[in-house]
């Protein structure tokens, strides 16, 4: 992401512009060994409250942001949708973070829309907790509805070790729907390993 415009409202609010691009890779497939690409551009304001809140938590941003997430395919593989997030941002100490993003979907008319369902299964608000201890640093996501007569969503844990310098060792395990556009309507698990060139602090 890069910062538009910074300082603004008695220097409490910047703007910024992110792209986030997800590629599922299926390395046994000769042809396409990319099955799926998603991207994902989006708007956002971000506004620093620096408020304290009991118990040793600090209330300390809201994010305002439009997102477009697609996987730009035509015909029966499209998926797409669009959404207007609120994000709010809380820390206790330096090793523990909560994230909440409830979102609403911008409506699309039924002859266009390639996912009608898609909040049935990907829900309507995530939270995210982000914890360190040491060396080890976590962080889980959860995802859902707000209905309890449609429990779906996802759950997501992420866990980052360092390796060398700024490389980390990040193993992480996906549970849920929507880890891929294509699939938004499957249930999948998947354990992942890999490298991290960054995590979240």
């Amino acid at each position: 992401k890069s910062r538009l415009l910074q300082g603004l409202m008695d220097d409490r609010l910047d703007v910024w512009l992110g792209y986030s691009q997800q590629a599922h890779w299926q390395i046994q497939q000769e042809a396409s060994p990319f099955r799926e690409v998603n991207f994902e551009p989006e708007l956002m304001g971000v506004w620093r409250t620096g408020m304290r809140l009991p118990a040793g938590w600090q209330w300390r941003f809201v994010n305002f942001g439009l997102v477009h997430h697609s996987n730009g395919r035509g015909g029966a593989f499209s998926r797409s949708w669009n959404r207007v997030y609120a994000q709010f941002g809380l820390e206790h100490g330096d090793d523990l973070a909560i994230l909440l993003r409830p979102w609403w979907r911008v409506p699309e008319a039924a002859s266009r829309d390639n996912n009608p369902d898609i909040i049935d299964y990907y829900g309507r608000m995530d939270a995210t907790l982000m914890y360190r201890s040491g060396d080890l640093a976590l962080e889980l996501m959860l995802r859902g509805n707000v209905d309890p007569g449609r429990l779906r969503g996802a759950l997501q844990l992420n866990a980052y070790l360092p390796l060398y310098r700024g490389l980390k060792a990040c193993l992480q395990i996906f549970d849920g729907y929507g880890e891929s556009l294509i699939d938004y309507n499957h249930r999948q698990t998947t354990v992942g390993l890999g490298i991290a060139l960054v995590d979240w602090m």
